[in-house]
């Protein structure tokens, strides 16, 4: 049974392929491959992120805030109608990230996120979750923001299950037809060369671990999939016309250039 709530840090790696390949021989010796990774093959994960019309949950997040939060629609590989996904709540306080998740039908979920329609009892549905949900949609005026998939190559700790590393590749995007069902089109939001690592931490980051990513050179940073996609998107409508503006992030005094982020607003 997926585990449901829990917490946690998550650190966050830019990898080259080279970098990537390092790590995968280096972390064999005290790691074991998901069992989802069959025969070593990756498997992929899609979303659906919802956000308000004026993309307030993804702008907040940008601004680095103590906490912030959102809520996706998760499923592996291309699910149908009628299987099973998970519909989250992940926030992150001061560094730690709290999800809070529960199964749903496929069909059920989009009438429960779109409709507020509450999906029919059934065992596999985690009803503590699921009233903290009604709550997040009575809060928020929701629309299925944007897709993302990526193909996750997954290892756990031989010696801590709880310490995993994953390895994101193809992330693709898109804003049309957003829903898990269509399938992965869309645009790429990598090179490549570029590798997606992602350190999930419960209790300590072993110290061969720490000696690893010495040996590798990587060095943790702050990526977001949703984040760079917001951002690229926003670039993206800022050359196609005049009426936009730069949107400076409330609550983040100490932003820089770099950190301005651009919001959809006609003149």
């Amino acid at each position: 049974m997926a585990i449901e709530v829990f917490a946690r840090v998550e650190k966050k790696f830019m990898l080259t392929t080279a970098q990537y390949e390092k790590m995968l021989k280096l972390i064999e010796p005290y790691m074991n491959l998901d069992k989802f990774n069959v025969g070593g093959k990756f498997y992929k994960i899609s979303n659906v992120y919802y956000d308000t019309p004026n993309n307030e949950l993804i702008r907040r997040s940008l601004a680095k805030p103590v906490y912030k939060e959102k809520l996706r629609l998760r499923g592996y590989g291309v699910p149908n109608m009628d299987d099973k996904v998970f519909l989250e709540i992940k926030k992150k306080f001061k560094g730690v990230v709290y999800k809070r998740r529960t199964t749903l039908i496929l069909k059920d979920a989009y009438r429960f996120v779109d409709e507020k329609i509450t999906p029919p009892l059934a065992e596999f549905i985690n009803q503590q979750v699921l009233e903290e949900q009604k709550y997040f949609l009575s809060v928020y005026d929701l629309i299925p923001a944007v897709y993302i998939s990526y193909d996750r190559l997954a290892f756990f700790g031989k010696e801590d299950p709880d310490f995993r590393v994953t390895f994101d590749t193809n992330i693709t995007t898109r804003r049309e037809d957003v829903r898990l069902e269509k399938g992965s089109f869309g645009k790429k939001l990598l090179n490549p060369d570029q590798w997606l690592m992602e350190v999930k931490i419960l209790n300590s980051v072993p110290l061969w671990f720490v000696d690893i990513l010495n040996q590798v050179g990587a060095y943790s940073n702050t990526f977001s999939k949703y984040g760079t996609e917001y951002k690229q998107y926003c670039k993206e409508q800022l050359e196609k016309t005049d009426s936009y503006h730069f949107f400076v992030p409330s609550g983040n005094p100490d932003y820089n250039e770099s950190e301005i982020q651009l919001a959809y607003a006609h003149s």
